[in-house]
This record gives C-alpha cells, structure tokens and sequence, in this order.
C-alpha cells in the first residue's frame, strides 16, 4: 500500500505559535501521522506521511487557521513510511535566513509556472542560482544553475552580498525542493533592491512531477529529507541512500567504498569520529539491526540515548563547514 507525502508551507503571521504547535501536536496524533511540522510566528512548514484520510485531517486543521486557507502543499508518494516519529517543533522561522524584515507574507517574487521554467533559463541575460546548500546541489540541478557553496540559508545573503550586488538589473530565477526557501530568497532580494526576480513555483518536485523527461533540464536526482533520500523525474524513489552518522546522501559506488560502515561511516565522515562517538554509532546500528530482525522500526532505545543523538546533531552541524569542502572521492 502506498504511503502519501505530502510537502507544506505556508506564511502568514500566527499570533500565538505556542498554541498552535500544541493544537497541530493534537490532529498528528489522531491521524497517527508521521514527519515534521515546524511553527513560528511567521508560518507553518513541514513534510508528514500518512494514510489519505489522516493527511486531509491535518491539512482541514490548518486551513481552519486564519490566514492559513491558501496553503500551498505537495503530495508524493513512498512504499514504506519515511519517517519515525511525529514531531511538532516551535521555530523562530519556518527556514532560516536570519536577516530580519524579510516577510514573504507580503511580497515574493514572480512565480514562474514548470510548464514555463524551460523558456526562462534558457535565456542568455537570465542569472539561474540554486538556493539549496551545497550536498544537495552535488545530488542534482538544473543545467547550467550557479551552486553558492552554502552549507546553511543563513549563509545565502552574503553569497548574495559578494557575488549579486553588481547585478540588481538582471534577470534572476531561482529554485529550491518545494519552494520554500525561494520565498525567502526572492523577498530578501526584492528588500535589497533587485529589480527581475522569479523563482519556479512549486520548486523542483513540481517540476519533476510535471516536466516530461525528454524535455527535462533537470540533471540528476533531488534530494529530499525524508527515507527516501532522492526522488528522479515522475517523484519515483532515487537511487541514492543516506550516511546514518554525518547525513551525507550516497551513490551506490559510494555504498560500495573501503570507508563506508553502515550507520556508522561514509567516505565524507570516516576518520572524523572519536572513540566514543563510533561505540555508539555501532551500538545504534546494531539495535535498528535487532529491530529489523523483529519487524519493528527502531525509535531509539531509551531517553540518555536520544539525549546523546541531540548532541550528536549539534557536532554534526558543525561539521557541515567541513563538509562542503570535501570533494567526492575518486571510485
């Protein structure tokens, strides 16, 4: 049976978010979906799975929010549940830029509709910038698109400062997964003063989903942050999967490197944990082993656990700087 996922944004000012994360928190569990929602006063963005009639539970929720009727939402699909939990989180944004004033709630750029993506950046005056960090610009873009080498959006309005100030008369498309960095992106450029800015609505799944292949600009797969890792043209599972200790996406010649131990090592991350970082990587590993074994799902085995796994995400973000710098390794 398949999974539907469905992919959500929407900005609009939300008064009380704390009231809101708990009343969202209530429809997840109901519906007993899994995912991600993140609130702050600035909106709602997230990716849930579920069954049809659970996801259109939490969707009819936040319609009946104000502001939140027009929600913008994408569905695919997966054979298995790509998440492991549920999880409502309190955010100061929904995508992080951190530049303050930025408000996509009242001006973004034009969208630009897939059908009409093509025509667009194939133009020679058209600047074509990828707004997604850098991992996921290595996985698959559109030709020809500039990567700014972020490893974080925070980053994305220096890379602006440095290499765009000199062209706020030209054209500059811009895309993202499903959309929602380019409406941050796009307002912090109309704010700066940029003149022609669009962005591909719907973002890239949109246009897999809609794009004939044989027309396609679109070179490689797209990353996703979900199980699934990537999704290629009609949203049909990629071929890449995920690196459990660093949460690199790798190929399958990858999977197949020296360096790599499943859950614990990749060719990016090997050499780069102590001692008691790899013991409890090997000891996460062999319990999600265990529970394959039994036909569960491994949820983490006990609170100190999933205090250490907290901890173990802050040293990885930190490691991201590091990351960007390293190349593929040669096969």
């Amino acid at each position: 049976m398949s999974i539907r996922v469905t992919a959500l944004y929407h900005f609009s000012p939300i008064p009380d978010p704390v009231h809101v994360r708990e009343h969202l928190q209530a429809h997840m569990a109901r519906a007993d979906l899994r995912g991600t929602l993140l609130v702050a006063a600035e909106g709602i963005n997230g990716t849930v799975a579920g069954t049809d009639d659970g996801i259109n539970q939490v969707l009819a929720a936040i319609k009946d929010l104000p502001g939140f009727s027009g929600i913008v939402y994408k569905d695919s699909w997966a054979t298995e549940m790509p998440f492991k939990r549920a999880k409502v989180k309190l955010k100061r944004e929904i995508v992080t830029l951190g530049v303050p004033g930025v408000d996509p709630s009242t001006r973004v750029g034009t969208y630009v509709a897939p059908a009409d993506w093509n025509a667009l950046i194939e133009r020679d005056d058209v600047i074509l910038v990828d707004t997604r960090n850098s991992y996921e610009y290595h996985v698959g873009t559109f030709q020809n698109a500039i990567n700014p080498e972020t490893t974080t959006f925070r980053e994305f309005p220096d890379w602006v400062k440095e290499n765009l100030s000199d062209k706020k008369d030209r054209p500059i498309a811009m895309f993202c997964t499903g959309g929602i960095r380019c409406e941050k992106a796009t307002s912090y450029l109309l704010q700066e003063g940029y003149e022609q800015v669009y962005h591909l609505q719907g973002g890239i799944l949109k246009y897999l989903e809609e794009v004939d292949p044989a027309s396609s600009r679109w070179e490689g797969e797209c990353f996703v942050f979900d199980e699934r890792v990537t999704v290629k043209h009609g949203l049909e599972p990629g071929t890449y999967a995920m690196c459990h200790a660093c949460r690199m996406p790798l190929t399958p010649e990858e999977l197949a490197h020296e360096r790599y131990e499943a859950g614990v090592a990749c060719p990016y991350c090997a050499g780069h944990h102590s001692e008691a970082q790899l013991a409890h990587l090997r000891e996460r590993q062999h319990q999600v082993t265990l529970a394959a074994e039994r036909g569960e799902v491994h949820m983490g085995h006990d609170a100190r656990a999933v205090h250490r796994e907290r901890k173990r995400e802050k040293w990885m973000a930190k490691e991201d700087s590091r990351r960007s710098a390293v190349t593929r390794p040669t096969e």
